[in-house]
């Protein structure tokens, strides 16, 4: 079979094949053609190293897009990370294969597992977002083991090589014609077993402890914002890396302010006078500034007004938002005689381009009404 020709006829699709008609059809080809499956066919063998290389170019949109545009020429000289098919040996494609049918026809031995990764939600105020803090947190993690080290084994022993795996980490079953091969159940895979495990932990070379952990939360956090504290989550098992910590940063309400992203918002009362004459505002910011906001005579409500560079902090970047402000005019409720009068002498003086919006308003209304009058 002629293996150096076109990855679609390879795997026996058509060219508009979607990504289920492509995984289907490499799962019929390979376990036709696995090596484990036709032991010391050489043919066999190269046309599951072709078809596994025509699988992980095609599975990927960016390699696909290549190929269907220049072919095997956008992967020589290592063009799109793919690397020439002759290059490649039997093993670059077990973990392609692996996914599929997870150990059935073996695998690489796996190192130790790392441990697990750890999540802790911390609540801030807007102020601390703003400012930044250092924090303690306090999590129960699984750490290493201080008698023996993390090793799992009893100080001055050690580790030996499994007898049942003869240090492989997998042992083989015949299955009809297949040869299954599994994760050794006694080395649980590591290819090796503890010959006097620890006593403080039982061989597993962790223990369950609450830990006090520094923690730098930087100015301009937000909503939702993580952060990675490499090697503080669990410990991994007989002396593996332990994982990583991710605190997940939550905002509490504040009473003036909202935020979106580096802007702050804010919505501002101001008197009927204020709104008419014009006037100033003056603001605190959470920077510790009292900021002065001009506002201009005639003034409507939901206007806004933007003070620059009074915002949020950029996170891990340089310069800061903007503040915005939202007018709401108060409409006076409790008045004296003599303001009530001097209000009444102007309602008397008033000619309608006072207020230019509702005198527009009534006149688009007795437009109407006269449309439909009879």
């Amino acid at each position: 079979m002629n293996l150096d020709i076109d990855y679609y006829e390879l795997l026996e699709v058509e060219r508009t094949a979607d990504e289920k008609t492509l995984k289907t059809a490499y799962r019929r080809i390979a376990m036709e053609c696995h090596p484990d499956r036709n032991p010391g066919c050489d043919q066999s063998e190269a046309k599951f190293k072709a078809i596994s290389h025509a699988y992980d170019v095609l599975k990927d949109p960016q390699k696909r897009a290549a190929y269907d545009r220049l072919g095997k020429a956008a992967f020589e000289n290592g063009g799109m990370g793919g690397g020439g098919q002759g290059g490649s040996g039997f093993g670059d494609f077990s973990d392609i294969f692996e996914s599929f049918f997870g150990d059935a026809f073996g695998g690489r031995q796996r190192g130790p597992a790392r441990g697990a990764d750890l999540r802790y939600d911390l609540e801030i105020s807007l102020d601390e977002a703003f400012h930044g803090k250092d924090a303690e947190i306090t999590i129960d993690v699984a750490t290493a083991c201080g008698t023996c080290e993390g090793t799992g084994a009893t100080p001055g022993s050690g580790k030996r090589r499994c007898n049942l795996c003869a240090g492989h980490g997998k042992v083989r079953a015949q299955q009809g014609f297949f040869v299954v091969e599994r994760t050794c159940p006694t080395c649980h895979g590591r290819g090796e077993v503890i010959e006097s495990p620890c006593r403080a932990c039982g061989g597993e070379g962790r223990l369950d402890e609450r830990r006090t952990i520094s923690v730098n939360i930087p100015p301009g956090v937000d909503e939702g914002t993580r952060i990675r504290v490499a090697g503080k989550g669990e410990a991994g098992p007989n002396g593996a890396a332990a994982g990583d910590l991710y605190i997940f940063i939550h905002l509490s309400r504040h009473k003036v302010f909202e935020r979106d992203g580096t802007t702050l918002f804010c919505r501002v009362p101001v008197s009927f006078t204020t709104a008419v004459l014009g006037g100033e505002i003056r603001i605190p910011g959470l920077d510790g500034a009292e900021h002065i906001i001009v506002v201009p005579d005639g003034i409507q409500s939901g206007k806004q007004l933007r003070q620059r560079g009074a915002g949020m902090p950029v996170l891990q970047g340089r310069g800061r938002g903007d503040m915005v402000i939202q007018i709401d005019v108060e409409t006076p409720s409790k008045l004296s005689a003599r303001q009530k009068e001097i209000l009444r002498e102007f309602r008397e003086t008033e000619t309608g381009e006072e207020c230019p919006q509702s005198k527009g308003f009534f006149d688009k209304l007795k437009g109407i009404w006269d449309g439909i009058a009879p």
